[in-house]
């Protein structure tokens, strides 16, 4: 199991970067949570330099998903706090999540690639028994074709998730674990829980949603 590594916050506006110490014990709190949270041992976690302009407090970690040394799927999750709350969020907390993983051509092809992609993330947090409001997101497939000096590397599709919601049950550790899971899903690795009802299916609360069956390295 990967747990987050600890390191301090990162303060948002223009009073630059706070300490632990000085950051209002919600957040504290909050990012204890994360720091405790325990995930699949393919999710590889780092510190990350936190946005300063989108709260007062902010918590950053990057991930990657590594099988065999090869990497899968990579993203970012930053936990925002502002002790005022904002009315976009309905909340005082918002997570930001990004998640990109390469796939194969038939399930890039895949037209119902990005509701697929959306119910991947809403699953995820259910099977979590992560408390969320207010999602939002976007799900963007990226097709590139090499030329040149690349010509010899075969074409490559990506799929990026970005998505935010507000923790409605701070259980913070939940969220982190249900991001953990998105990564490896988009990486096509098999959901632990529920168990999978065939090859290439995960078993959801919204019944059994397809996986892209993957299992070569990011393009770099």
């Amino acid at each position: 199991m990967a747990a987050v590594g600890g390191h301090p916050a990162q303060g948002g506006g223009t009073g630059g970067g706070t300490g632990r110490e000085g950051a209002p014990s919600e957040f504290r709190a909050a990012m204890e949570a994360l720091e405790g949270a325990r995930l699949r041992p393919e999710v590889q976690l780092s510190p990350a330099p936190a946005p300063r302009r989108l709260a007062p407090y902010s918590f950053a970690v990057t991930a990657a998903v590594e099988v065999d040394g090869e990497e899968l799927a990579d993203g970012r999750l930053v936990l925002l706090y502002d002790p005022a709350g904002q009315e976009a969020w309905n909340g005082e907390f918002r997570v930001v999540t990004m998640t990109r993983a390469e796939l194969e051509p038939e399930m890039a092809g895949d037209p119902m690639l990005s509701e697929v992609g959306w119910a991947w993330l809403l699953d995820a947090l259910q099977a979590h028994g992560a408390g969320y409001a207010e999602p939002s997101g976007t799900v963007t497939r990226c097709a590139s074709q090499y030329f040149g000096g690349l010509a010899d590397r075969p074409s490559s599709t990506e799929i990026e998730i970005r998505a935010s919601w507000t923790p409605a049950d701070g259980r913070f550790e939940r969220h982190l674990a249900a991001w953990g899971d998105l990564l490896c899903i988009s990486a096509g690795l098999p959901p632990t829980s529920p168990a999978p009802q065939g090859p290439n299916e995960v078993t959801s609360l919204g019944g059994v949603v397809p996986m892209p069956a993957r299992r070569r390295p990011r393009s770099h």
